[in-house]
């Protein structure tokens, strides 16, 4: 049976990305000769749900959930800023930008996360935070490394980058290719404009 890789998020629009793109830079300068994988710019998103593989065949059934979930939902503003790490600064394994969204956003994820669970794919453990991953720490970094990554982490100052209407929420396809990830659209489920744009 022909899988693909896919997952569920929403874009970021390009004035916010145009931010990321001074912040990853810095902090590339800052980390330079130690282990950290940066996420390229265009490659960041909001991600609601990771599915992994999906068969072919089971495409249409995740763009009726998308559909039946998010079309009953209003259009929202996310804002965007302040620089994080899981677990920890201390211990860091992710590096990640802060999100602040309304409860319209965990809403529509607690409701993904339940309608995919029922076709068997596994729930997140940990609780849902908005974030956008700028990096990742390498499973080959050694203490010293974690150490140095950890102190950049916590003297980085990342403000408010800004703040975004979301009107849409996507299904992509993720093609690994030798020059890293490939992201392409499937299928996109459009939120009700809210009340006062009517």
């Amino acid at each position: 049976m022909s899988v693909i890789r896919a997952f569920i998020a929403i874009e970021i629009s390009p004035e916010i990305q145009d931010k990321l793109k001074q912040v990853s830079f810095q902090l590339k300068q800052q980390l330079e000769g130690v282990p950290v994988r940066l996420v390229p710019v265009e490659n960041i998103h909001l991600t609601l749900k990771f599915l992994g593989n999906v068969s072919y065949a089971n495409l249409e059934v995740f763009e009726n959930i998308l559909e039946a979930e998010v079309s009953d939902h209003q259009q929202f503003e996310i804002s965007i800023g302040e620089l994080g790490a899981f677990p920890s600064t201390r211990r860091p394994r992710v590096a990640w930008i802060n999100v602040q969204a309304p409860p319209e956003l965990f809403v529509i994820q607690r409701c993904i996360e339940q309608e995919t669970a029922c076709l068997g794919y596994a729930r997140e453990k940990r609780s849902f935070k908005p974030h956008l991953t700028l990096g990742r720490v390498s499973r080959n970094a050694n203490s010293e490394d974690v150490r140095k990554i950890g102190e950049v982490l916590d003297s980085f100052n990342v403000g408010f980058l800004g703040a975004m209407r979301v009107k849409y929420i996507h299904l992509f396809r993720s093609d690994l290719k030798p020059s890293g990830a490939v992201y392409s659209c499937l299928y996109t489920a459009k939120l009700k404009p809210s009340r006062r744009e009517y």
